[in-house]
């Protein structure tokens, strides 16, 4: 009876493990990205990265450069996109959506005027290099922004900033521009067109080294508590066999991706679980309005 049994149980788990990878099936992928830089040039420098999880995937791996923070959010919670970069505050919101979003890897970021080497970095508030030395002569001053869903360009300051001044935003400034992205939101700045912009202090490295500029050119006016890297996150309904294999392309041979790395402005690619990303969460829950 006992041989039995255990033969069933064998027979169930083959049965249990062969319908697990038949719901694997899949035709292709689709990698939905934040918009951090120009489309064209992010679809050139995403290249590497296609090609590696196409190859261990062993279907066609589609690259999609939303228009909007909101619009990946909307993508990896519908089913739209498979796996998805998002921004840490986009991740949070679409985690509170659909639970089953999972965080698998994020970048190390390389040393820079604004950021320190490792996984976080901060929302800063500029101002160009010859700004006010008082944070309070911004007041009724016009500050840039990159997307209403982005953690350092809109929702961290959102949430942090008022306690530095004492006013929200809104009621601070006398008008907040979305520029789209933080390299819109710099040019916006340097431009004259705003007085301050609020953005990644790691994309405020890479504008500086893109563009030749001293870090002089951008003064400091505030910064926020240090925030976890954007995570790479799988759809609720990739199965475990695609996950493994493409966790396994990004994460086991460190080499393979150096140039898509490099092109991150990033030194690296390391494993991410939700436990990274529960102080932005926390801080984001104790901001909604009750």
């Amino acid at each position: 009876m006992r041989t039995l049994k255990t033969l069933a149980g064998l027979l169930l788990a083959s049965l249990l493990a062969n319908a697990a990878m038949a719901d694997c099936t899949v035709r292709s992928l689709r990698l939905a990205v934040i918009p951090i830089k120009g489309t064209e040039e992010m679809v050139r420098e995403h290249q590497p990265l296609l090609q590696r999880l196409s190859l261990a995937a062993g279907v066609p791996v589609e690259l999609v450069i939303a228009a909007s923070y909101e619009s990946v959010v909307d993508a990896i919670v519908s089913g739209g996109a498979d796996i998805a970069r998002l921004g840490p505050a986009s991740y949070v919101l679409a985690q509170r959506r659909d639970p089953r979003i999972e965080p698998f890897a994020t970048f190390t970021l390389s040393a820079g005027p604004f950021t320190p080497a490792g996984s976080h970095y901060q929302a800063l508030l500029l101002t160009r290099g010859d700004g006010p030395d008082d944070i309070e002569a911004l007041r009724g001053k016009r500050v840039a922004l990159s997307d209403p869903a982005s953690t350092s360009g809109s929702l961290v300051p959102s949430a942090e900033f008022p306690a530095q001044v004492g006013a929200p935003l809104a009621r601070f400034f006398a008008s907040l521009v979305y520029a789209g992205t933080h390299d819109k939101a710099l040019e916006a700045l340097l431009d004259g067109r705003v007085e301050a912009a609020f953005v990644a202090s790691e994309r405020a490295d890479a504008y500086l080294l893109k563009h030749h500029l001293a870090p002089s050119a951008l003064k400091v006016q505030w910064r926020s508590q240090p925030i976890y890297y954007d995570p790479y996150v799988f759809s609720a309904s990739l199965c475990p066999a695609v996950k493994q294999r493409i966790r396994a392309a990004m994460l086991e041979d460190p080499k393979a991706l150096a140039a898509f790395v490099a092109s991150q402005d990033a030194s690296g690619l390391v494993p991410v679980t939700q436990a990274e990303y529960a102080p932005l969460r926390r801080m984001m829950d104790a901001s909604i309005p009750r």
